[in-house]
């Protein structure tokens, strides 16, 4: 049969990204603690496509995805992308997922243990360089420094949302990026707790006030001081529990590998 893909193209217009965007599948990946960790992840893949073709091939990216799906830890990365590159005659190479990533939590008095489930993601990319990206977005508390000076022995507060991506050197485990982001809050969130650890959260809190820029910082310097990192965006956004509106600070920062 004729592969109209492969015709010509009449329209001189190079296309910089082209593919499969939005597909959920099961994904094995490599877990600190436990070695493996399975779960589903959204998963969009792209390549470049010159101006003398006139489309690409959807289902390479599909059959690629299967060959991989069992071991997408960031050393297998590279290797999907020199594929993608190579069996669809491409430039370029792009691969983003985002996936649940589960970690046992232990409460930090009584020790009660319970999953906390954290929404991570890769992005990279290949042509003349390879490129890894990865982040995660990790719930805190945060109490308002403000209102502890008006109030005196107290302070409105609430959850708020760290979520940061970074380039890095060598490896990194999620987990270890997923600690770092927690300790910058005003004080952690569980899944579950006892009342001894609701009064040792609550007291955490207010012995740490923190508005959304100190939060920010604190994650920059953290960063700027990891010897794996490379760059980084940090977002940080609390969900406000007295205001109509929600309070937002970002930095992104690039340093030479």
């Amino acid at each position: 049969m004729d592969d109209i893909r492969s015709r010509p193209n009449g329209c001189p217009v190079a296309i910089d990204k082209v593919g499969v965007k939005g597909v959920r599948y099961p994904i094995v990946l490599k877990d600190k603690e436990h070695r493996r960790q399975h779960t589903v992840a959204t998963i969009s893949m792209f390549v470049d496509l010159p101006q003398h073709q006139r489309g690409t091939y959807m289902g390479r990216f599909i059959e690629i995805l299967n060959k991989y799906h069992r071991e997408l830890d960031v050393h297998k990365v590279g290797r999907v992308l020199r594929e993608m590159r190579r069996r669809l005659e491409a430039g370029s190479a792009h691969l983003e997922m985002e996936f649940p990533y589960f970690i046992e939590k232990a409460a930090p008095v009584s020790g009660a243990r319970a999953h906390m489930d954290y929404r991570c993601w890769i992005v990279a990319s290949l042509d003349e360089r390879f490129r890894l990206k990865m982040g995660a977005a990790v719930p805190v508390t945060t109490l308002c420094p403000c209102s502890k000076e008006l109030v005196g022995e107290g302070g409105h507060n609430q959850r708020a949302e760290i979520s940061a991506t970074v380039e890095f050197r060598g490896f990194l485990w999620l987990e270890d990026l997923i600690d770092l982001l927690e300790d910058c809050g005003s004080s952690e969130v569980f899944s579950l707790l006892e009342r001894e650890d609701e009064k040792h959260v609550t007291t955490t809190a207010l012995d740490n006030p923190a508005l959304v820029e100190d939060v920010a910082r604190k994650v920059a310097e953290r960063l700027e001081a990891h010897p794996l990192v490379t760059g980084y965006e940090v977002g940080v956004e609390s969900f406000e529990s007295i205001h109509h509106h929600e309070a937002y600070a970002y930095v992104c920062r690039s340093r030479s590998a």
